[in-house]
């Protein structure tokens, strides 16, 4: 399992790109920049919700568990299946975000 640090790290990597990707466009389609804006914006507020996903917390103690070990084992699997669906949803919601930018690139045929 990957730290929270290298998910940030990723996360805030990737929503940069596409934003830098939308400023360059900006400037080549002038009469798009609105456009361009709103994916920007959608841009942030994904890595605003995946951050916010990352810092998912165990809310069980030990004393819950009749010992360690469960303990271990139960908050391994936590973790593990939140890093499951954090990725699928930065995926999915990725994947629209780029889908968008296709739209919006000049050339592209009907």
């Amino acid at each position: 399992m990957a730290s929270k640090r290298d998910f940030k790290k990723a996360i805030q990597a990737a929503c940069g790109s596409i934003a830098g990707e939308c400023i360059f466009a900006q400037t080549v389609q002038e009469d798009k920049q609105e456009q361009w804006d709103d994916v920007i914006i959608e841009a942030a507020k994904l890595q605003q919700e995946a951050l916010k996903r990352v810092n998912a917390h165990f809310g069980d103690k030990v004393k819950s568990y009749g010992n360690r070990k469960e303990y271990n084992k139960a908050r391994r699997a936590f973790f593990k299946q939140n890093e499951k669906s954090l990725a699928e949803f930065f995926r999915g919601q990725l994947d629209q975000i780029v889908a968008r930018m296709n739209e919006l690139m000049p050339g592209k045929k009907a």
